[in-house]
């Protein structure tokens, strides 16, 4: 990181979460004006709270042996949740850079302005709500539907972050979360195969 650099975010890590969750239209007008690197978004920002969800399933299916769905019980193997959890955080962490160089990329095209800074910021703090809920996955079973609804609220910050620091054209903004929306969809399931595929090298899943 360059000399003189403040880590981001310039607040404590448990501030920045919170105004990320209740006050994020504020909270970008101070993301998009303050220095950052990719270096220090991912020391100080995505390395932890991307590892939440990760942690809190393996948690979750260690503590519950496993969960149990339509009358039968899944549990799986100790290697394979750590396998599972293990390639779930190391290919949030890829993704994450690979959405920030499509965002950068494409911004031009929706009268936006290029910025790789600016692009991994907003991929980087728009995940906060995703990863913050990942901790309902401590509960296997319900813990998913909480899980899902912090992702969805991960969508809607990064729809106000978007032509706030990418500064994308208002008529076009739409647009262009709809294809980074697509984007992500597809990450996410090269993601989720992958996962399942690495959750595999430790044996087969009991079912009873």
């Amino acid at each position: 990181m360059s000399g003189g650099e403040p880590d981001p975010p310039g607040e404590s890590l448990v501030a920045r979460v919170l105004n990320m969750l209740l006050h994020p239209a504020e909270t970008w007008d101070v993301i998009e004006a303050e220095p950052a690197t990719v270096e220090g978004l991912y020391r100080g920002w995505v390395l932890p709270l991307a590892a939440i969800p990760a942690v809190a399933r393996a948690i979750g299916l260690f503590s519950f042996r496993g969960f149990q769905i339509f009358g039968m019980h899944y549990e799986p193997s100790f290697v394979s949740v750590l396998g599972d959890a293990v390639a779930s955080y190391a290919l949030t962490l890829i993704a994450i850079y690979l959405m920030a160089l499509a965002v950068d990329q494409f911004a031009l095209q929706f009268g936006g302005e290029r910025s790789r800074t600016q692009a991994f910021k907003l991929m980087a703090y728009s995940g906060t709500a995703a990863w913050v809920s990942g901790v309902f996955l401590l509960l296997p079973t319900v813990g998913g539907l909480f899980a899902l609804l912090g992702g969805l609220y991960s969508l809607y910050t990064l729809y106000l972050g978007l032509p706030k620091l990418m500064r994308s054209s208002p008529a076009m903004t739409l647009n262009y979360f709809a294809l980074i929306l697509v984007m992500a969809v597809i990450l996410a399931l090269v993601i989720g195969a992958l996962t399942s595929c690495a959750g595999n090298y430790g044996g087969p899943i009991h079912i009873y």
